[in-house]
């Protein structure tokens, strides 16, 4: 027996920043607000075709003429302008509404009040950084002779054996600026007239980042 999986809609924002609000009780929540749609189809993917089911959706409107050719041809089929970013939502567009090019997706009518969502984004890059802060290892003795190597990384292999350094040895090296997914993020609120959605929490990337939401897969 095999089960298919089920890929849930969603649409892509940008992260405008991080507040709070409060609720009814009084309590103060951290939320994230985040600038959602309108997005457009400009196409429509078959399994007969692409070999999946989706979408591929703009969002951010920009000049025509600051657009590649290649990007360009693919607005010019769409019809409803060209946009700063594009990026393919896996999911069943028949069953959503959104099978033909040029439909407009609102964040109102994907998200709604207590909705539990995913949001994945590019998390804040960080340069160059060592162990102590990367993986957060313990770093050397303070004491006993440690001279100039509190932060450095221990030993890392043998000169026997192996003879060499493992894969995926936890060792200095870029931090930050990974694909990230939070899962189950609860929505605050839905501003559908200023297109803004509010979820609890944080979410990755810094401000002004893509971020794609879609709903919750493990609620």
């Amino acid at each position: 027996m095999t089960t298919e999986r089920v890929y849930p809609q969603g649409i892509l924002g940008v992260k405008v920043g991080m507040t709070q609000v409060f609720t009814g009780e009084g309590e103060t929540v951290p939320v994230t607000v985040i600038r959602t749609g309108p997005c457009y189809v400009l196409q429509v993917l078959e399994k007969a075709k692409q070999g999946y089911d989706g979408v591929q959706l703009g969002f951010e409107p920009r000049k025509a003429s600051r657009v590649a050719k290649p990007e360009r041809g693919l607005f010019d089929k769409a019809g409803v302008g060209a946009f700063e970013h594009v990026r393919e939502i896996r999911c069943s567009p028949s069953n959503f509404g959104w099978d033909s090019v040029g439909t407009e997706i609102k964040v109102g009518d994907v998200f709604k009040d207590g909705d539990l969502v995913d949001v994945s984004g590019t998390s804040v890059g960080k340069g160059f950084q060592g162990v102590v802060r990367r993986f957060h290892t313990k770093g050397q003795p303070a004491t006993r002779g440690t001279h100039e190597y509190r932060r450095h990384i221990g030993s890392v292999g043998c000169r026997k054996f192996p003879g060499r350094i493992f894969k995926n040895k936890k060792m200095p090296g870029r931090m930050g600026g990974e694909a990230v997914t939070l899962q189950n993020l609860q929505v605050v609120g839905v501003r559908a007239e200023e297109n803004l959605l509010i979820v609890k929490g944080g979410i990755p990337g810094s401000k002004g980042g893509l971020v794609v939401i879609r709903k919750a897969r493990k609620n």
